[in-house]
């Protein structure tokens, strides 16, 4: 059982859309004669997290839900809409990221006891510090003395626990977690999930969850967005969306994941590459994959909307 939850949402997302301008240089333009270009990497992306929970994004690369995680993260700013993240009593909240690669986000200089630190407030103490330090090394399931330690002296696994640390250190109450567990084995997958769980449910947590694997996503989350191209195709509760896929893309990605129980099943592969976001099919930018594309979605892009099974999903077919 998660934290206290409350109706009202801690992170709401309102037709976020981001656009990038990826044309070839001035003069080579000029020399040229190409025209500028630019790529949608979000578009028209809406959903809302409320306090104690976890809301995944799923999709194949490049899909757009890492620029999500940035634009919420304020490392990137939004061509169109609005990110808000505020509490009932109108206080501001806490957000720390946590990246993919622990290594790379932690620097291989200092000790981790200094990392840790680093977000810390300024009116802590020197001993003060030293303990809480230690205090949030045993929360994450590592040894006070090992603050005194570097980055390369621990496995992929403990550098990940260190990284949820130091956003502890920052008592942040919204975490961003971006494929924190794609780089680890797949047992460490399953210590590291552990933890984040165990983590939401003593400290109530709040996390967007961003991943492409689906077994992920299946052990932790309370609702699901399902992204492709940029924009939701599917969003609703998890158990939903994981039991009853209502768009087929969906259907295809959970395709893919494989099934102890059933290891020899028949299983649909998911064809093609996606298209370039630079040149996106018109109306729905799946229906060159889709195995039940009509005619109208050569046509119509569809928006999202409630289906029968009660998630939200951008389907012609479905709709019909």
């Amino acid at each position: 059982m998660n934290a206290i939850v409350t109706e009202q949402p801690l992170l709401k997302v309102a037709n976020l859309g981001r656009t990038f301008d990826v044309s070839a240089p001035f003069l080579q333009r000029l020399a040229t004669g190409a025209p500028r270009r630019s790529v949608k990497a979000v578009d028209g992306v809406s959903f809302a997290i409320r306090p104690g929970t976890t809301f995944s994004l799923v999709g194949e690369s490049g899909c757009g839900k890492s620029t999500v995680a940035r634009l919420v993260a304020g490392l990137e700013r939004p061509t169109v809409g609005a990110v808000e993240i505020r509490k009932d009593s109108g206080e501001r909240v806490r957000l720390q990221m946590v990246f993919q690669d622990p290594v790379g986000s932690l620097n291989p200089r200092w000790r981790i006891g200094q990392s840790i630190a680093e977000p810390m407030a300024r009116k802590l103490g020197r001993i003060e510090r030293r303990k809480r330090i230690g205090e949030l090394l045993v929360t994450v399931g590592l040894a006070p003395s090992d603050a005194d330690k570097y980055p390369h002296e621990f496995s992929g696994g403990q550098r990940q626990r260190i990284s949820i640390a130091r956003a502890l250190a920052a008592e942040a109450e919204l975490l961003l977690l971006d494929e924190p567990t794609s780089a680890l084995d797949v047992s460490v997958q399953a210590q590291v999930l552990n933890l984040l769980k165990d983590l939401q449910q003593k400290l109530g947590l709040t996390y967007l969850f961003i991943s492409h694997n689906l077994s992920v996503v299946r052990f932790l989350t309370d609702r699901i967005g399902v992204m492709y191209l940029g924009r939701l195709v599917e969003e609703g509760p998890g158990e939903i969306i994981l039991e009853n896929p209502q768009h087929p893309y969906t259907r295809l990605l959970l395709e893919t994941v494989p099934d102890l129980e059933a290891p020899k099943r028949d299983r649909a592969p998911l064809g093609g590459d996606i298209p370039s976001p630079l040149n996106p099919p018109s109306g729905c930018t799946f229906h060159p994959r889709c195995p039940l594309a009509m005619d109208v979605c050569k046509k119509e892009r569809p928006e999202l909307r409630h289906s029968a099974a009660g998630a939200k999903v951008a389907c012609h077919a479905i709709q019909d």
